[in-house]
C-alpha cells in the first residue's frame, strides 16, 4: 500500500493548488477523467467558445440588418466550430497530465487514473482505468472531485438516448430539432448555442420562468427574450417519453395543466449537477455530507476530519470556477500553514449566464432584500439611456441596482444585456471594498461614451 504526504482527488482547481511549495512532499493525484476538470473539458471554456460563435451568428442574422448593414446568416459549419474548440482544449488537458506524469519537476507526484472510493480513514481504493485496483493512504487529503450531471428518473427509466453538457458539444452534426430539458443556466447557454447556429430548439421548463434564481425583473426579461426566439414551454412537467426507430424523441407532458406532446430529434438533459461526495464514500474517512450531498466544511474548508479538506463543486453549491479557484488558494495556504489558517469569504459570489442576452449578478435580489427587512431603494436603468446603448439600438437590456437606503451601500446588482459579465465587475469591486453608491457614482471618471455609462447612470439614479 502506497502512502503519501498529500492526496488530491480531482484535477480541476484541485490540480492548481499544487505549486512548487509542495515540492518536498510526496503527492498523489487521483483523476478518473480528463485533466482540467469540468471547466476546461466540458464546462466554462468550451461552452463559451461555442457561445461566441453563436453570438456572431446571431449578430449576422439580426443585428446587422437592424443597423443598416447587409449581413446574413447562411448556416454554420458545425464540425469546423467544434474542431476549433476541442482542437485547442484537448491538447491542454493532455499537456496537463503529461506535465504531472513526465516532468522532471514533478518527480514527487504520482498520478492515479481511475475512480476512487474511501474504504477507511484517509484510505482510498482506486479502480484503475487500465484495470485492477490500487489502495493508497495519505496524511492529508483534498477532496476536489467536483460534480456530475443530474439525470431525472423520467429520463433514465425511459431508455431514450440523451445528451448532457458533457457530451453534446462533441456531436457530429447539429440536431434539426433539439429538446432542452431545463431552463437554468446550462439549458439557457447551450439552447442558445444550438438555436443560434441552426437547430430548432424547444426548452422545457418546470417553473413559470427561466433562470428562476435571478431577480424577478431579470428572469422575466430573459424568459421573454428566449420565448421570442425559441419554443419555450413553461410550467411543463414530463409524464413519460419514448424514442422511435428513426431516433425521434416524443415527450408526453402537461403544460399549465393541459396535456401536450413535444417531438424532437435529440434530447439535451440540462437540469443541473450534483456533487460527487457520495460516490467517494467520504463517510468512511469521517466526512459528512449535507442534505443536498455537498461535503460539509468549515470556514477554513476543513471537514469533520481535520486532515481532510474540500474545495470546489463538491463543497460549494454555487458550482463556479472562480469560487473553486479561490477555494484552492485557501486550501493550499492552510495545508502549508496549519498555525495561520485562512478563511474563505463567500459573502459576495458573482455569477454570469452566457446566454443571449447575457446575465450577470452579485448580492441580493429584491425579494431577498425585502425578506431580510432592509430599507431599500432600487433602480432599473436601460442600456438605451446611455450613448453606447443608444448607438446599439438596444431597447431591452437593463441594469438593476438595489441599495440600502440608510447606509447607502449597494446590496445587489443585476444586469441583463451585452457584456453584462464585464460591466458588473466595477460594482463587485465597489461592494467588496465597502464603497457607497454615491462614491461609486462620483468617485471616479467613466469613459464617455463607453457602455459602462449604463452602470454610472444607474448609480446616479440611486
Amino acid at each position: 500500500m502506497n502512502h503519501f504526504d498529500l492526496m488530491i482527488i480531482g484535477t480541476g482547481s484541485g490540480n492548481s493548488l499544487l505549486g512548487p511549495e509542495f515540492a518536498d512532499q510526496k503527492v498523489a493525484i487521483v483523476e478518473r477523467g480528463a485533466f482540467g476538470g469540468t471547466c476546461l473539458n466540458v464546462g466554462c471554456i468550451p461552452s463559451k467558445m461555442f457561445v461566441y460563435a453563436a453570438e456572431m451568428a446571431h449578430h449576422a442574422q439580426h443585428t446587422g440588418p437592424k443597423l443598416g448593414v447587409h449581413t446574413s446568416f447562411e448556416g454554420a459549419d458545425w464540425p469546423a466550430i467544434r474542431d476549433r474548440v476541442f482542437g485547442r482544449i484537448d491538447p491542454i488537458a493532455v499537456g496537463g497530465e503529461e506535465y504531472r506524469t513526465s516532468s522532471d519537476e514533478q518527480e514527487n507526484v504520482t498520478v492515479f487514473k481511475g475512480s476512487g472510493r474511501f474504504v477507511g480513514d484517509k484510505t482510498l481504493e482506486i479502480a484503475m482505468l487500465a484495470g485492477g485496483t490500487e489502495t493508497i493512504t495519505a496524511d492529508k487529503v483534498v477532496l476536489a472531485a467536483g460534480a456530475r450531471i443530474l439525470i431525472p428518473d423520467v429520463v433514465s427509466q425511459s431508455n431514450v438516448d440523451y445528451y448532457t453538457s458533457d457530451t453534446i458539444m462533441r456531436v457530429d452534426a447539429l440536431p434539426e430539432r433539439l429538446i432542452v430539458l431545463g431552463g437554468g443556466y446550462i439549458g439557457a447557454e447551450l439552447g442558445n448555442v444550438f438555436g443560434s447556429l441552426g437547430s430548432k430548439v424547444t426548452i422545457i421548463n418546470r417553473g413559470s420562468a427561466m433562470i428562476r434564481r435571478e431577480d424577478p425583473d431579470i428572469r422575466s426579461r430573459f424568459t421573454e427574450s428566449y420565448a421570442e426566439r425559441f419554443d419555450v414551454r413553461l410550467n411543463t412537467s414530463i409524464i413519460d417519453m419514448h424514442q422511435d426507430g428513426d431516433g425521434t424523441v416524443t415527450i408526453n407532458a402537461t403544460e399549465n395543466g393541459e396535456p401536450v406532446t413535444i417531438v424532437g430529434d435529440a434530447l439535451l438533459v440540462a437540469i443541473g449537477r450534483i456533487p460527487n461526495g457520495d460516490e467517494l464514500n467520504v463517510a468512511a474517512t469521517g466526512v459528512a455530507l449535507d442534505e443536498k450531498g455537498y461535503v460539509v466544511a468549515d470556514e477554513h474548508l476543513r471537514t469533520a476530519n481535520p486532515d481532510v479538506w474540500a474545495l470546489g463543486d463538491i463543497n460549494n453549491p454555487a458550482q463556479l470556477k472562480h469560487t473553486a479557484n479561490a477555494d484552492a488558494r485557501v486550501v493550499a495556504h492552510n495545508l502549508l500553514n496549519p498555525d495561520d489558517l485562512h478563511t474563505i469569504d463567500r459573502t459576495l459570489t458573482p455569477h454570469a449566464i452566457f446566454g443571449y442576452p447575457q446575465v450577470a449578478a452579485v448580492g441580493l435580489t429584491e425579494p431577498e432584500a425585502v425578506a431580510a427587512g432592509l430599507n431599500i431603494v432600487t433602480t432599473v436603468h436601460s442600456y438605451g439611456s446611455a450613448a453606447y446603448g443608444w448607438a446599439m439600438e438596444d431597447t431591452t437590456s437593463v441594469c438593476k441596482l438595489i441599495a440600502d437606503a440608510d447606509t447607502r451601500l449597494l446590496l445587489g446588482a443585476h444586469i441583463i444585456g451585452p457584456q453584462a459579465s464585464t460591466l458588473i465587475q466595477q460594482l463587485i469591486q465597489g461592494m467588496t471594498f465597502g464603497q457607497t453608491v454615491d462614491q461609486m457614482a462620483r468617485g471616479q471618471l467613466y469613459i464617455h461614451p463607453a457602455l459602462n455609462e449604463v452602470v454610472e447612470q444607474a448609480l446616479l439614479n440611486l
